[in-house]
């Protein structure tokens, strides 16, 4: 366990499924038992990675998993240290001391990734490596997103894939930005056997840079990507900053 991690808990005793989904939290009061139990409803263990929300997330999260039949486990950092070191530590832990899972999911808690593709990512993950639920294939959409942020995004993941070039063969990986992630045991293994860079959300981008790489052939399945309906978006300038400068930093060595 590293310096960031005050302490890991099981929760309950359920029985442990293959699938496991990691979200972190940061004052997430409003969304985080309801998302718990959606996800619990479609056959998923939990991880949640709270960064010492003063909100009282984490202890929600007690509350409520004490009624899911699905494993519940939180992991408990110091503070707000960025999304991308809450999905490493989460990932570390999963791959060493959680051999029962062979499909590990990321998504966000806010109800802007829906629950019910979880098994499908998971299915699509199962056999390629990894698999993405993408608002830039067909049947992909963000219909509450202004024209303006629209273009944003679609212009991030251009420049990121005109960067990294991120693709596999003749494939091309159209949301590398997308938090909505499926991934088989041994393609995250092969990911994280190298050190991660990212902070913020470039973790997005270099993970599926990585995979690419080592020889995965990420599947894009079109979802609906909707706004949060409450709390606070937690992007800043420095995760913009930090998403500019990364294609960079991993394409350069």
């Amino acid at each position: 366990m590293n310096d960031r991690i005050l302490s890991i808990e099981t929760l309950n005793q359920a029985p442990m499924h293959g699938l496991l989904t990691v979200a972190p939290t940061y004052d997430e009061k409003e969304n985080v038992a309801e998302f718990m139990a959606r996800v619990a409803a479609e056959g998923s263990d939990l991880l949640i990675v709270d960064d010492a929300s003063p909100d009282g997330t984490a202890e929600i999260v007690r509350q409520t998993a004490a009624a899911l039949k699905v494993r519940v486990s939180l992991m408990c950092r110091r503070g707000k240290l960025g999304l991308g070191t809450a999905y490493v530590d989460a990932y570390r832990w999963v791959l060493a001391h959680q051999p029962a899972y062979d499909v590990i999911v990321q998504m966000d808690v806010d109800f802007s990734h829906e629950p019910s593709m979880i098994p499908k990512l998971a299915a699509a993950a199962r056999s390629s490596g990894v698999a993405v639920g993408s608002r830039y294939v067909l049947g992909g959409s963000m219909p509450d997103w202004p024209f303006h942020r629209r273009l944003l995004s679609w212009g991030a993941n251009l420049y990121a894939r005109t960067i990294l070039n991120l693709r596999f063969g003749g494939y091309q990986l159209y949301d590398g930005t997308a938090g909505f992630v499926a991934w088989r045991r041994d393609a995250l293994a092969r990911v994280f056997s190298a050190p991660i860079m990212s902070r913020g959300y470039a973790f997005q981008i270099e993970t599926k840079f990585r995979a690419t790489r080592q020889g995965y052939r990420p599947v894009e399945l079109p979802i609906t990507f909707r706004d949060r309906r409450l709390g606070v978006s937690k992007i800043s300038r420095a995760i913009v900053f930090e998403t500019l400068l990364l294609p960079w930093k991993i394409r350069l060595p």
